[in-house]
């Protein structure tokens, strides 16, 4: 790991050390924002969203709503965005896509008139409403869609989903790449899928991607070995990848998919010898608090070392004043530590995307009430633009509707003194859990700079 970079200065993924700087001064807002032509004074931007807040999803999703409260309170409490109020208007749905649908359904009945934008959280609601959405003319934001979501069961349609991550399948090549290129660490690298079923959980396993991975000289198992996100014991799952041969086991599954896992591959006592990664997600807060439940036989976390994609600057990258900021206005709101993951920094993104999007749009249609869907999306298509000062980039271009680069990273437990990882529980930093325990402290580790992904969906 002679690439660990540790930008830490002295803030930790759970938010429970404060970093003075950040915490005395009101900081500037980071993004260059377009300037406003049009005076919005007395009307109200609403920034519509739903989806799973209370099923499987509900480790991630839950921050959404905190944090788009935390960006309205900020932006009405500064005379709003071009003197327009913001206001949120979400459901939430369980995970259920009926639910999903009734909620749409009303969502495009009652608000018929200002519809033209809409936040979603998860690739099967994508994929149910991808016609409605192009036949309605109403544009969607998603931090990471599927294939047919995005593009159509052809994989070459782009419809009006527009995801600020990479697909997983060009996540999954990107590992691919970097397994590729450490030999030292990956020295008979062979892929076997443990995950969840649907969309999410079996994207990667398309035979481009196995074709793709095995030209780098990484094979990739054929059978996927799937689990159902209230499975609590997958032994045979993980068993019969082994068993095939998996030297690494990959996933899309999260908050306890992953740790699920790695809790797996210590009990078989499998866990020096089998490597674990996965998509985005199993880079997040839920991953490294879950995972504490199982240790390993050195006394760390059973998902220390797991890799995974880091398509976006981490809580601990300091150097960044939008991080900077969004820490700032957790720790202003009281958020709590489970509060402080993917979703919360990726939703402050998303807010600060929608916001530009309509200053640009309506300063080009002259008015808020004569902006429509398609405006919307004729400015999405011809932005580029820093979200939050470069947390992530938007730009989408020549009928592209994923993000283009990503890097891999790695989930360790931040020693003592926070100059680097923990060896084992007696280098550790350990913090009072709030109900007598101690939790160990996770920290994401860049281990590459961002390259392009490889675009495998075709």
């Amino acid at each position: 790991m002679n690439r660990l970079r540790f930008v830490f200065a002295l803030i930790v993924t759970l938010g429970l050390i404060v970093v003075p700087s950040v915490a005395q001064d009101m900081m500037d807002y980071p993004s260059d924002l377009t300037e406003c032509q049009v005076d919005l004074t007395g009307e109200t931007i609403s920034i519509f969203h739903f989806g799973d807040l209370s099923g499987p999803y509900a480790f991630i999703t839950q921050p959404i709503v905190s944090a788009v409260t935390d960006a309205v309170s900020y932006w009405n409490g500064r005379g709003g965005v071009c003197g327009a109020e913001l206001q949120q208007v979400y459901e939430d749905t369980g995970g259920n896509l009926e639910a999903t649908q009734s909620a749409y359904d009303r969502f495009t009945s009652e608000y018929a008139d200002e519809l033209d934008l809409l936040l979603l959280y998860s690739s099967n609601d994508g994929e149910l409403l991808r016609e409605q959405l192009a036949e309605d003319e109403i544009v969607s934001f998603i931090s990471a869609g599927s294939i047919e979501s995005l593009y159509g069961e052809d994989g070459m349609t782009p419809g009006w989903l527009y995801a600020s991550n990479p697909l997983y399948i060009n996540q999954f090549g990107s590992f691919c790449e970097f397994v590729a290129a450490s030999p030292d660490t990956f020295p008979d690298p062979v892929i076997g899928f443990v995950t969840w079923p649907g969309a999410f959980g079996l994207a990667g396993t398309e035979p481009a991607a196995a074709e793709y991975c095995s030209n780098l000289g990484v094979e990739v198992l054929g059978e996927p070995q799937i689990f159902l996100p209230t499975d609590t014991d997958i032994l045979t799952q993980v068993q019969n990848a082994i068993d095939a041969g998996a030297t690494i086991i990959y996933t899309n599954s999260l908050a306890s998919g992953p740790a699920l896992i790695a809790g797996t591959l210590v009990d078989l006592g499998m866990e020096d010898e089998i490597a674990l990664a996965g998509v985005n997600w199993v880079m997040d807060t839920s991953v490294g608090i879950l995972g504490q439940r199982v240790l390993k036989s050195n006394g760390l976390p059973s998902v220390d070392g797991i890799y995974g994609s880091m398509p976006f600057l981490w809580w601990t990258e300091l150097s960044s004043p939008g991080v900077q900021f969004i820490t700032q206005q957790f720790q202003i709101n009281a958020r709590t530590p489970a509060e402080q993951n993917i979703a919360y920094l990726l939703s402050w993104g998303s807010v600060d995307s929608i916001i530009e999007t309509y200053i640009r749009t309506v300063n080009a249609v002259g008015s808020l009430d004569a902006v429509t869907g398609a405006d919307i999306r004729a400015t999405v298509e011809s932005m580029d633009y820093a979200i939050l000062g470069g947390l992530l980039h938007h730009r989408f271009e020549e009928g592209m509707r994923d993000a283009t680069q990503n890097r891999i990273a790695v989930l360790k437990y931040a020693n003592a003194d926070f100059s680097g990882a923990a060896t084992g529980p007696d280098d550790a930093m350990m913090i009072d859990d709030g109900a007598g325990g101690q939790l160990f402290v996770p920290i994401v580790v860049p281990l590459t700079d961002f390259v392009p992904a490889p675009q495998l969906r075709g």
